[in-house]
């Protein structure tokens, strides 16, 4: 997915949780900081390794996760 190619998930990296970039940021810590009330800003300023896009793109990844449909199958 193109829109999220800063977003990776690797067994290795905080136990295969999506990450920002290969770095030891999860989307689930950016989140959390986000709707605790923190600014994009505020973010930006204590991680500076940051980047506003990877932010933004955490974010999508959120959105479209939480937008998945779990299928259940009958047993046949």
């Amino acid at each position: 997915m193109r829109e999220l190619d800063r977003i990776t998930q690797r067994a290795d990296v905080m136990g295969g949780k999506a990450c920002i970039r290969g770095m030891r940021v999860t989307v689930g810590m950016i989140v959390g900081q986000i709707s605790a009330g923190h600014p994009i800003e505020e973010l930006l300023a204590d991680y500076p390794y940051l980047e506003r896009e990877d932010i933004l793109q955490a974010l999508r990844y959120a959105a479209w996760r939480a937008e998945e449909r779990e299928v259940l199958l009958a047993d046949v």
